[in-house]
């Protein structure tokens, strides 16, 4: 599933809500900004880590994806996920299941992904900034949502959020 919109337009209000109207609504609710993680530790937070997979890795580390079983895990800012890392998560997506980084265990998970941008996810899999068949995988259910300007009778009820 991917939410499209503008910055503060309220994509992860939107994600929470999908994810307290649904049957995991029991279940964890892991919102990752990609923006935010490295391009050297996407991987590591995303998928886990063995101990000794690379300096300062001085213990075996459960990667969000893992954490968030059964659950959703939120990936905003999708379009600024290393191309690196877009690979593993696709494959992630469609077989369920992944390995640690250092790892040779597979680990499977249940896991609803939501994914979000305020990026034209096209311009950058036509520019080969984003991986086609992920964009593809994502946007088979693809949500865009309006700016706040033109939705202003939203912006009290997102202010009480």
């Amino acid at each position: 599933m991917l939410i499209l919109g503008e910055t503060g337009s309220g994509k992860e209000v939107v994600a929470r809500i999908i994810h307290d109207m649904s049957d995991r609504r029991e279940q964890p609710f892991l919102p990752i900004n990609c923006a935010s993680i490295s391009a050297s530790l996407a991987e590591s937070e995303l998928f886990g880590c063995r101990k000794g997979a690379f300096t300062g890795a001085d213990a075996q580390k459960k990667g969000k994806l893992e954490l968030a079983n059964k659950g959703t895990i939120f990936l905003d800012e999708i379009g600024d996920l290393p191309v690196e890392s877009q690979a593993k998560i696709l494959r992630a997506i469609e077989e369920k299941k992944f390995e640690r980084l250092g790892g040779t265990e597979t680990i499977s998970v249940d896991v609803r992904v939501i994914t979000a941008s305020n990026k034209n996810l096209q311009q950058m899999v036509a520019d080969g900034q984003f991986r086609e068949d992920l964009y593809y995988r994502l946007s088979v259910i693809a949500i865009i949502l309006p700016p706040l300007r033109e939705r202003t009778e939203d912006i009290a009820d997102l202010v009480r959020l």
